[in-house]
């Protein structure tokens, strides 16, 4: 019987750090589910749902990752994956909406909170701060789940927020 686990690792940024991840979870004989990996400033992330083979331990899997030579002093965490690993029907992305400009603070509690408004699922979001020159620059990229009654009124909802802040803002259906 397969069991399912969550794999994370932190650790500085370098090239070749997925690589080194996923092909040592396929040599273990790993499912790759759900797998995200960013930059952090100059840390990195990696996480992923994964389905082990009966043979293979959440031990052989912290044990492996810990020799491998760019994960040398990461955090590494190989836990029990107890939830579903297959996304549900709110996991399905509808629509990517980007936003940007001015850096200010509360700016992305501010535009999620309209998508709470309209009971709008986030399936991904990344944000980061750009600098240059004389003022940094915002960029908030979301993946969402709308319902189709609700979409039209979230996005002008979200295009308004982003108007009031003085910002940039565009959308695409997924």
């Amino acid at each position: 019987m397969t069991s399912t686990v969550l794999v994370s690792v932190f650790c500085p940024d370098q090239t070749g750090l997925v690589a080194s991840i996923t092909g040592n979870l396929f040599d273990l004989g790993a499912n790759l589910a759900a797998t995200t990996f960013t930059a952090l400033g100059t840390g990195a992330e990696f996480t992923a749902v994964a389905e082990l083979p009966e043979d293979v331990s959440i031990d052989d899997i912290q044990n492996d990752l810990e020799k491998i030579d760019v994960l040398n002093g990461a955090q590494i965490s190989i836990t029990p994956f107890t939830l579903e690993p297959n996304q549900g029907p709110h996991g399905r992305i509808t629509h990517r909406i980007t936003v940007s400009g001015g850096d200010r603070p509360g700016l992305i509690a501010r535009l999620c909170e309209v998508f709470v408004q309209f009971k709008a699922n986030i399936v991904r979001m990344n944000a980061e701060r750009l600098v240059s020159g004389t003022q940094d620059q915002y960029i908030i990229r979301f993946s969402v789940c709308l319902d189709d009654d609700k979409a039209d009124k979230c996005l002008a909802t979200i295009g308004n927020t982003a108007g009031e802040l003085k910002l940039d803002y565009h959308w695409e259906g997924a």
